[in-house]
């Protein structure tokens, strides 16, 4: 049991990303939303709970939520975004020898020729894109591999800062969260010290591009 109704509101609204930012958009009923989430709160507190502490602890959560989101949107960040179109992404179980074929694809791939590469090894997964033109040479490398999944025609959104953005409080999960808002899948996001990349669809690739710039265009 949690110890608080507030704490149980926070709990039940954090696992909802979309009532999470219709509470900071203020765009929704703190009435209907306790009815809603009622019985959750009175199963998770371990007593019956009357409707309008749901209210208040929701109201005073919103209050937190937005709150919050004024403090982290304080100063614009330098950027510049690009995107790079026909990628090829594929994810197979991890294999550790695949890991000296990998060479044989780093010679071939020029990221400073417009080219793009990136390789994510997991536990238990390995998951790599790469320019559409490189298709042939990968497959050729995966032949031996478990694939769990294959996807064609996807495009790489890059947004390169000024500045090590990784220190920026909350940077990651907001701009994650405006693309989720907008019904944008991610099959990839990728992260280096000054460097941010979604992979997604290539029919969500302008909406995505949109999105971002106007989130980093209004100051984090």
């Amino acid at each position: 049991m949690v110890n608080s109704i507030a704490a149980c509101v926070k709990i039940i609204i954090n696992k909802t990303p979309f009532i999470n930012e219709m509470l900071i958009q203020d765009v929704i009923s703190y009435s209907n939303l306790s009815k809603s989430i009622h019985n959750k709160v009175e199963t998770m507190y371990g007593h019956p709970v009357n409707e309008s502490a749901i209210v208040m602890a929701v109201r005073r959560y919103a209050d937190d939520l937005r709150k919050s989101e004024k403090k982290q949107k304080k100063d614009k960040i330098d950027y510049e975004i690009s995107m790079k179109t026909n990628i090829y992404d594929v994810n197979f179980v991890r294999n550790y020898q695949f890991v000296n074929k990998l060479a044989q694809l780093y010679d071939k791939v020029k990221p400073g020729k417009g080219d793009f590469l990136n390789l994510s090894v997991g536990s238990h997964e390995i998951s790599l894109a790469v320019s559409e033109k490189f298709r042939g040479e990968v497959d050729e490398l995966i032949k031996n591999e478990e694939i769990l999944h294959t996807n064609e025609n996807m495009v790489a959104i890059t947004i390169s800062f000024s500045g090590d953005f990784l220190k920026t409080p909350g940077i990651l999960y907001m701009a994650t969260r405006k693309l989720a808002w907008e019904n944008i899948n991610l099959t990839e996001i990728v992260s280096t010290m000054n460097e941010l990349t979604f992979v997604v669809e290539k029919e969500y690739s302008i909406k995505a591009l949109d999105v971002l710039q106007s989130f980093f265009d209004e100051g984090i």
